[in-house]
């Protein structure tokens, strides 16, 4: 009774907090929405559910629905820590919840479902991964270089916001590229909250030994080695994430691929080529795309301007931050306050060099 009670209270609250038109949506309208939950609107899956793209009949807008599947017991939790994580955070590179729903379907059955704002772009995992077969090699997306650093801020941004910012600190716990979304403009968004923990205080760093029905927290590759030994949650455990994320987006390669074994990680293939073997990691696809920053610059990555010591330094750079987020001591990670200070310094040496150069 006091889970229901709590359920009601964090849906009253989501739903009351919004000025969007969804708040009215049920079951039969959702339903109606995504043509049935139709698998041709199906945009992705999960442990705890599926989501669908739905277009509202009530005024055309596309959102992204995501229902829990509550034959998985630990379902009915992850939309009870998702919908109590996202009530009170607003900031532009997490995704938006428009409302929840909480009630039963034809069936009879339990239903519980999040609508959120549609990312036409789909996830980070899709580009840095495009599934062969899916795409025409004259169609197949690419992020070039200066779009996976904009992005690898954006997102940095968003954890700093939720460790730091928010009026109780917020622990993700499953960063990883399908949890970043992109919108039409390729900005980053942090998504999927089911693994989130609340903390009680703002405190930098800070942990906690609570136990969780939801069990080990993080996805294998990006979940901190502290915490496959029983270590407490921590903001520190994000920041693990991130870095293996961002050695992820520079070198085209999961921490999960078949390469990494016998004692050899993501990481060490990383460390061991730093710093003169830059060209040998970095993801092919960079070496051939043209890198645009806006007005300012065009950028061409390739083994030649790799001799260039702004761009080898850059380069450099951005692969030392990763491996300094992923170190094995969570002391010694970096905070992401400075994660952003230094990848925006990184960005505007690539997009004035001359300017630096003449000391500008």
């Amino acid at each position: 009774m006091q889970v229901l009670y709590l359920l009601r209270e964090i849906v009253s609250f989501v739903e009351a907090s919004l000025s969007y038109t969804c708040q009215d949506l049920s079951y039969q309208s959702i339903l109606r929405d995504t043509n049935g939950f139709s698998p041709q609107n199906l945009v992705g899956s999960g442990s705890f559910g599926s989501v669908y793209k739905g277009i509202l009949e009530a005024n055309g807008a596309v959102v992204a629905v995501k229902v829990f599947n509550l034959l998985n017991h630990r379902a009915s939790r992850s939309f009870l820590v998702e919908c109590e994580a996202l009530k009170n955070i607003r900031h532009r590179n997490l995704v938006k919840v428009l409302t929840a729903i909480s009630g039963i379907d034809y069936k009879g059955n339990d239903f519980k479902a999040l609508v959120y704002e549609f990312m036409e772009n789909g996830s980070l995992e899709d580009w840095l991964h495009p599934v062969v077969g899916m795409n025409k090699p004259e169609t197949m997306r690419n992020l070039n270089f200066f779009q996976r650093l904009n992005v690898a801020i954006d997102v940095a941004h968003a954890l700093e916001y939720l460790h730091h910012r928010c009026e109780t600190p917020i622990i993700h716990c499953d960063l990883k590229p399908s949890n970043v979304l992109l919108d039409g403009e390729m900005v980053g968004h942090i998504s999927d909250f089911g693994l989130a923990k609340i903390l009680p205080g703002e405190w930098p760093n800070y942990s906690t030994n609570e136990s969780s029905s939801l069990g080990v927290r993080g996805t294998i590759g990006y979940a901190p080695l502290e915490y496959g030994m029983g270590s407490e949650l921590s903001t520190n455990g994000d920041v693990y994430s991130y870095g293996i994320l961002l050695l992820e987006m520079l070198t085209g390669k999961r921490p999960t691929n078949e390469r990494f074994k016998e004692g050899l990680s993501l990481r060490n293939f990383v460390k061991a080529a730093l710093p003169d073997r830059v060209v040998e990691i970095i993801d092919p696809i960079l070496l051939q795309e043209s890198v645009r920053g806006g007005t300012a610059a065009d950028i061409t990555l390739n083994e030649n301007n790799l001799g260039n010591d702004i761009h080898l330094q850059c380069l450099n750079s951005i692969f030392e931050i990763g491996l300094t987020c992923s170190t094995e001591s969570p002391s010694e990670r970096m905070d992401m306050s400075n994660v952003i200070t230094k990848l925006c310094s990184i960005r505007d040496k690539l997009l004035h060099p001359t300017r630096l150069r003449c000391g500008v």
